[in-house]
């Protein structure tokens, strides 16, 4: 075994927020379960990573509830959970340990948000020397706001402003930035056969 699939904060977490009405992929869960199922047939190391907030009183705080992965998404004997408080998977996870111990050197990227702690792994694992495989239908992101927009704005004001950069824009952004620099892009379908 030297490769893992790394599913990254698909908890209950988001289905919390106003954004979940603009996911970009609602169905998630089954093309991630699809992975995991991919991975255990192959006999791949699967790792579960969730994000923690204490202390912040938001849907990522421990203190309410939600830090669970999504319905249809269970952690089979053997796979390990890590919960992660910075953006990506290994700064303030025991992750680069976990991996090296175990002679993994690929990793399969998959989860929320597409973006951020997904893309953000994903750079750090290549930075560290790993194979990285991004499989980009396997996340889900949010539309992001002009950074010059006012804050706490009603999610509808978000949607409707022509400067909000949509779903479409922010995965093709993310795939050009990875694409031969930093991951392999790959599909679920490649990966699930």
């Amino acid at each position: 075994m030297t490769k893992a699939l790394l599913v990254i904060d698909v908890q209950e977490s988001f289905r919390q927020r106003e954004s979940w009405q603009a996911v970009s992929n609602p169905d998630i869960v089954h093309d991630v379960a699809e992975l995991v199922a991919a991975a255990r047939r192959a006999g791949d190391r699967v790792v579960w990573i969730l994000h923690s907030e204490p202390g912040t009183g938001t849907v990522f705080d421990p203190e309410n509830g939600f830090i669970t992965l999504m319905d249809g998404l269970t952690v089979d004997d053997g796979e390990t959970v890590l919960t992660k408080t910075s953006r990506n998977a290994f700064t303030t996870t025991n992750l680069q340990q976990l991996l090296t111990g175990a002679g993994i050197r690929e990793l399969v990227v998959c989860g929320i948000q597409t973006e951020q702690c997904c893309e953000t792994t994903a750079r750090v694992a290549a930075d560290l020397g790993y194979a990285v495989e991004f499989v980009t239908e396997a996340t889900a992101t949010f539309p992001i706001p002009h950074p010059d927009a006012p804050a706490g704005r009603p999610y509808a004001e978000v949607l409707a402003d022509p400067r909000t950069l949509g779903v479409d824009d922010v995965i093709a952004r993310t795939e050009y930035a990875l694409a031969h620099r930093f991951a392999t892009l790959r599909t679920v379908k490649e990966l699930a056969s």
